[in-house]
């Protein structure tokens, strides 16, 4: 498998061969780390880290990920690059792929990490967009089959808002990947309806399936792996925590959903998670709204089926995966 000076933008640019790659190599390259086996394969080269949205998992996994192959690394922070700014996203790309042998971006739109790839040069990697969060998707992966001992076949509720990055990503890893995705909301929270007879045809071929759904009861029994995210993402207005708290509340993942889904499911959070008031968000919304919990109940994220803290640590592996494969061999 070659993927030598790909870029990793969205997984629908990958074949479903190529992502199971992926998660293979991430799967070696974790069992070398946990055995101290070093793998400094690419010793020497540079990164750049563009970050217009902060982040935690991600800037985390992509630096230690780095430096366990060798790599060195610049941190481009929201105030620390003229992308878009005082200079083109062309002009920034065609500078910064003199400069260095890949580039992460995490921000706004799609077509933004698109045309830094165009012009580049070297690999660019999605570390999230408003539309496609490709290296989570890989952590789920490898989560799902550490704990499920297989990927074919799963069928994954996503509960909430399924309109943006996570509820697409996840739709297409599955139809992708022959398993069975479920978005279980209000239908003002489906994905796209283009992205979603898009996947509806990648499932036919692939023997999973893609089903919309807005009842809980009817979504979530027989369910695998149960999945939700934070309902006001980075970069909204604080005003939409009113909206979304009324119309999603019913999609809350509690004990009762994961009673539907059965003792052997698995609860997955890409995180941060609103499960308790130890954050400001969290305080602040209960000041306001008298919620202890949002999107899923402190029960539920640390119960006995939440698998969020080893879905964090995989994030770092499967990135390794990534830079490893497109900027090296990346042989298994």
């Amino acid at each position: 498998m070659d993927l030598k000076g790909r870029n990793f933008l969205k997984l629908i640019d990958y074949s479903a061969e190529e992502i199971l790659y992926l998660v293979d190599l991430a799967g070696k390259l974790k069992e070398e780390k946990k055995k101290g086996i070093a793998h400094t394969h690419l010793m020497g080269k540079n990164i750049a880290l563009i970050f217009e949205k902060t982040s935690t998992r991600t800037r985390c996994s992509f630096e230690v990920a780095a430096h366990d192959l060798g790599m060195h690394v610049t941190y481009l922070d929201p105030s620390g690059s003229q992308i878009g700014k005082k200079e083109s996203i062309a002009d920034t790309a065609r500078v910064l792929g003199r400069m260095f042998d890949g580039i992460e971006y995490r921000g706004y739109g799609q077509e933004i990490v698109e045309e830094l790839a165009k012009y580049a040069g070297v690999p660019v990697w999605n570390g999230l967009t408003n539309e496609f969060h490709p290296t989570q998707m890989l952590a789920d992966l490898l989560t799902i089959r550490e704990h499920l001992g297989r990927i074919k076949g799963v069928k994954l509720v996503y509960m909430g808002d399924a309109r943006y990055n996570m509820g697409n990503s996840l739709m297409v890893a599955c139809a992708k990947l022959g398993m069975h995705f479920v978005a279980c909301t209000t239908k003002n929270y489906f994905p796209d309806e283009k992205l979603v007879a898009f996947c509806e045809k990648l499932a036919k071929g692939s023997g999973g399936s893609v089903t919309l759904c807005e009842d809980v009861e009817e979504a979530v029994p027989g369910a695998d792996v149960v999945y939700t995210d934070v309902w006001v993402s980075m970069g909204e207005p604080e005003s939409a925590w009113a909206e979304r708290i009324q119309e999603l509340m019913p999609y809350q993942v509690n004990q009762k959903a994961m009673g539907l889904a059965g003792e052997n499911a698995i609860f997955m959070h890409c995180l941060p998670a609103f499960h308790d008031l130890k954050t400001a968000v969290g305080r602040d919304v209960h000041n306001k709204f008298g919620l202890d919990e949002i999107e899923v109940t402190d029960e539920v994220f640390e119960g006995d089926q939440s698998v969020v803290f080893d879905e964090a640590e995989n994030r770092m592996h499967t990135i390794k995966a990534v830079m490893l494969a497109t900027l090296g061999e990346g042989i298994l």
